[in-house]
């Protein structure tokens, strides 16, 4: 029964934690996007593609946390 909830807080903190680092990423890669776009027209492609990279660190997560909870079976 204590195993069962351990596992779940253990996958809840590898999609929890990416999450957070990917937001905290994408809002200095944002930040950085919108300034460049600013002087250049022509990043706006340079900087939509830098913008989602981060993302792929959640979908990480979510592969992690699904095996965590393949493990407890």
């Amino acid at each position: 029964m204590v195993e069962a909830g351990l596992v779940a807080i253990g996958a809840g903190l590898a999609i929890g934690l990416s999450a957070i680092a990917a937001g905290i990423a994408e809002k200095d890669i944002g930040a950085a996007a919108v300034g460049a776009m600013a002087e250049k027209d022509e990043a706006f492609g340079k900087g939509l593609i830098l913008t989602v990279i981060p993302e792929t660190l959640v979908i990480f997560g979510l592969v992690v946390a699904i095996l965590i909870l393949g493990l407890a079976k």
